[in-house]
C-alpha cells in the first residue's frame, strides 16, 4: 500500500519550491494528525495551504480570506496551470505570439476595448502565476489586481485600444458592420504591438471571418500568420487580453460615474433599458451618444 504520509511531505515540499520561487515567505512545515501543513504570507496578510493524507490518498487544500490577493496568487500558483487546462489537456502554446480579445462587444453602455499582448515562454509562466485565466471567469477586484501586474511585468508588450461610445458611434454608421468594426480594433492593437516587438503570430477569439482582422493590417501585419479559434482564451496571451481589457472597460464606468454621476449598468437587459429611457428623458438623446452604442435595439425601444 502506497505511503500517503510520505507522499503528502513531497508534495507539500513541491508546491513550497515554487512559492519560494515567487517570493512569498514560507513557514516550517507542520505535522498534525492529517496533513503537512505551511503558513504562506506577503506584506497584505497570511494563508495556509494543507496536504491531507489518508489510506484513500492525498488531497490539496488552501485555507484563508479568499478575498485576498494573496490567496488568489497562491491559489493559481498551485492549481492555476491544472483548471487553465481544463478545457484542453493537450494545449500547446506557440513559443512567441500575440493574443487579442475584446470587452464591451455586447454592452450598450460604455465603450468597446480591444487588447492584445505578446508573449513568450518565460512571460507565458509569469503570468500564469499572476494567475491570469478568462476575465469571465475573474471578479473585477481581481482584473483590477491582475491587470496591474500585467501592466508592471517586464518584457510584455501590450496594446489597449479604447474606442468610446462617441467614436464608436461614428465608425459603427461609416462601417455598417460590428465584425468589421471589430476587426479593425483587432488589427490597431497587433499593430501597435508589432510596432515595439515583433512576432509571428497572433491568436483571437473567434467572432467572424478570419478576412476583417487580415484586410485591416497594415504593413507590420501583413506577414503574420492568424488564428481565430472558439474559447481562444484558454490561450495565456489571449487570456491576459481579455483581463486587460476588461480593466479598462470598467475603469470607462468608474470615470463616468465620478464626472457625471451616471451609475450605468452593464450589459443589454430591461435594467440598462430602462436607465437609457430615464436618462434620455432627463438630458434628451444627445446624451446617448457619449454613453451608449447606438445601433442596439435597446436604442430602438425607448420611448
Amino acid at each position: 500500500m502506497p505511503d500517503y504520509k510520505e507522499s503528502s511531505k513531497k508534495i507539500l515540499e513541491d508546491h513550497v519550491r515554487i512559492l519560494n520561487r515567487n517570493g512569498l515567505v514560507i513557514s516550517e512545515p507542520q505535522l498534525s494528525l492529517y496533513n503537512y501543513s505551511v503558513d504562506v504570507s506577503d506584506s497584505e496578510g497570511k494563508v495556509k495551504l494543507l496536504v491531507y493524507f489518508s489510506n484513500k490518498g492525498n488531497k490539496v487544500t488552501l485555507q484563508g480570506n479568499k478575498e485576498l490577493a494573496l490567496f488568489h496568487k497562491v491559489n493559481n500558483l498551485i492549481f492555476g496551470e491544472k483548471l487553465f487546462n481544463s478545457n484542453s489537456k493537450d494545449l500547446i502554446e506557440p513559443d512567441v505570439y500575440i493574443g487579442t480579445d475584446e470587452s464591451g462587444k455586447g454592452d450598450y453602455f460604455g465603450p468597446l476595448v480591444v487588447a492584445a499582448v505578446l508573449t513568450d515562454n518565460s512571460i507565458t509562466k509569469q503570468l500564469r502565476s499572476f494567475g491570469v485565466k478568462d476575465s469571465k471567469e475573474l471578479g473585477d477586484f481581481y482584473i483590477s489586481k491582475i491587470a496591474g501586474e500585467i501592466r508592471k511585468l517586464e518584457g510584455c508588450v501590450f496594446s489597449t485600444v479604447v474606442i468610446n461610445p462617441e467614436k464608436y458611434n461614428l465608425l459603427y454608421e461609416k462601417m455598417g458592420n460590428l465584425n468589421q468594426l471589430l476587426g479593425w480594433a483587432h488589427a490597431k492593437a497587433i499593430e501597435n504591438v508589432l510596432s515595439m516587438k515583433s512576432a509571428p503570430e497572433a491568436i483571437s477569439d473567434k467572432f467572424g471571418n478570419e478576412k476583417y482582422i487580415q484586410t485591416s493590417l497594415q504593413k507590420l501585419g501583413k506577414k503574420l500568420i492568424l488564428r481565430q479559434e472558439t474559447k481562444a482564451e484558454k490561450y495565456t496571451a489571449v487570456a491576459a487580453a481579455s483581463i486587460l481589457a476588461r480593466d479598462e472597460f470598467n475603469k470607462w464606468f468608474f470615470l463616468i460615474r465620478q464626472k457625471q454621476n451616471f451609475d450605468l449598468p452593464k450589459g443589454a437587459s430591461s435594467a440598462v433599458e430602462k436607465k437609457a429611457g430615464e436618462l434620455k428623458n432627463k438630458y434628451g438623446f444627445e446624451v446617448l451618444k457619449t454613453i451608449a452604442k447606438l445601433h442596439f435595439k435597446t436604442t430602438n425601444k425607448l420611448s
